[in-house]
């Protein structure tokens, strides 16, 4: 075999591409940030209804990208949209996020929580046990502060590689790892759910749906205030930047396009079954999370650990551990996902011209294994910096503006390329797409109004693409970045 392939080897069925959407969404976002959406809406039923509402705009964004995905059914996905229906600088600001946090920073957060969590079981990975503090200075309040590297950024890493490796042999590999992990999480999510119903707690539920949708937030204290007038928008907004950085990364599977057997049919339906299928697991996990314990242990469960809390009240001492590997299976499956596909979006930038010349090269396996590494490299020095956690809340904003410019683009793109095949049209146009367009909007809105710290910081990242684009975009169409 020569040692470079030139072309992608379609080798994904529909049930592949499936699996790659939901199992790039769970990771280990419905295990915590139930938390944090209890404390800022204070009730059960507002709870289920950022969960629906999440739901909603990601199952709408999914099949309005199914008509994209058929207009240009190549490797890149989403960048490849933004370019075709804007400009290349518009494609490159997304491919330059991509890299510097949406992808590099969802990877590094995801091996980080496979180490917290596998901590359980070999208490050594523990993110408290240190390799390295040095002192860094004394903080406003007159506290000390230190960098450091603990045993669980290190087996974050190791995870990382592992996985990258296992998918510069090809597709294949990758392929399994994907559907047996993801099927497991999948069925292990399902079991939870069951065990809600048999643990069933009538006077907790009762309870958690008294005034079920009176919006209150919970203090400092753990005490409730009622939360009254605009608000409760503003409530709404903070609260679903944790549900959607747990819905996000199901555009993934359009990044592979080129590796998907007849794509222009099964990624569109992929992106409908994928995230139906966790959007209904998600729900599921909140109305079991609401039956076995109070608003207060949910909101305030050691370290966010709603899962955690709601397994001990079930199974005991033991659901620590049975959520412990549950979370295990779930990111190491996720990561996966998302590291199979980030590496296609910097390979299509390669052959524009817009990225590192040898990522647009594929190994003998048929896949970049250039751009995997870099995308290693940089997800790695992420979990070294221990900031990973912060910049994915600062990025949500940025990634729900670039889902609103992609399904804008469906407009643009039916005016501008209207002979342009079409195998699959956007559902419920143009009133769904637009609904999405209006939500994405008044989210971001409100996060800027609310949340100012979500937001600004994430802009500045993505604003930064506009200068190097300028830098490194090409003088002629054939020349790249060495």
């Amino acid at each position: 075999m020569s040692e470079h392939a030139t072309t992608f080897k379609p080798s994904l069925r529909l049930f592949d591409a499936t699996m790659i959407v939901a199992g790039s969404m769970i990771g280990s976002g419905i295990f915590i940030v139930s938390a944090d959406i209890t404390r800022h809406v204070g009730s059960a039923g507002w709870l289920i209804v950022v969960w629906l509402l999440t739901g909603f705009m990601t199952l709408t964004a999914a099949l309005s990208y199914g008509e994209l995905s058929g207009m240009f059914p190549r490797a890149g996905g989403q960048y490849v949209y933004l370019k075709e229906a804007y400009n290349p600088l518009t494609g490159f600001v997304y491919g330059w996020s991509f890299f510097a946090v949406i992808q590099t920073g969802t990877i590094a957060a995801v091996g980080v929580a496979f180490s917290k969590f596998a901590a359980y079981l070999i208490p050594s990975w523990s993110e408290t046990n240190f390799l390295l503090k040095i002192n860094t200075g004394i903080n406003d309040q007159g506290i000390p502060t230190f960098f450091t590297i603990s045993v669980a950024q290190i087996v974050a890493i190791i995870l990382i590689a592992f996985l990258t490796w296992t998918n510069t042999k090809g597709v294949k590999g990758g392929k399994w790892i994907q559907n047996i992990f993801t099927s497991t999480k999948i069925i292990s999510l399902l079991g939870l759910v069951i065990a809600g119903l048999i643990f069933f707690k009538p006077e907790i539920w009762n309870a958690n749906w008294q005034d079920a949708f009176d919006m209150k937030k919970f203090n400092a204290s753990g005490g409730l205030e009622s939360v009254i007038g605009a608000a409760v928008f503003g409530a709404i907004a903070a609260s679903m930047v944790g549900s959607i950085f747990s819905s996000d990364a199901w555009n993934n599977v359009t990044f592979i396009a080129g590796e998907i057997k007849n794509p222009k049919r099964n990624i569109g339906l992929s992106l409908f079954l994928g995230t139906l299928i966790v959007t209904i697991i998600y729900v599921g996990a909140n109305l079991m999370y609401v039956a076995v314990l109070s608003l207060h242990d949910i909101a305030f469960a050691p370290q966010d650990r709603v899962a955690v809390a709601a397994a001990n009240s079930m199974f005991g001492h033991i659901g620590t551990y049975v959520i412990a590997i549950m979370i295990m299976i779930s990111t190491f499956g996720c990561n996966n996902g998302l590291i199979l596909a980030g590496a296609r979006v910097y390979y299509s930038m390669s052959n524009d011209g817009l990225f590192f010349k040898r990522a647009g090269t594929l190994n003998k396996h048929a896949v970049p294994e250039w751009a995997l590494w870099a995308q290693f490299v940089v997800a790695s020095l992420l979990c070294l910096s221990g900031r990973y956690g912060d910049l994915l809340d600062m990025i949500s904003f940025v990634v729900v503006i670039f889902y609103v410019l992609t399904i804008i683009g469906i407009f643009i793109l039916r005016k501008k390329r209207p002979d342009i095949e079409r195998p699959y049209k956007a559902f419920g146009y143009p009133v769904l797409p637009v609904l999405y367009i209006l939500m994405g909007i008044a989210f971001c809105v409100l996060l800027i109004i609310y949340k100012p710290n979500f937001t600004w910081p994430g802009l500045i990242i993505a604003l930064l693409g506009i200068p190097i684009y300028y830098a490194v975009s090409p003088k002629k169409n054939n020349s790249n970045i060495e």
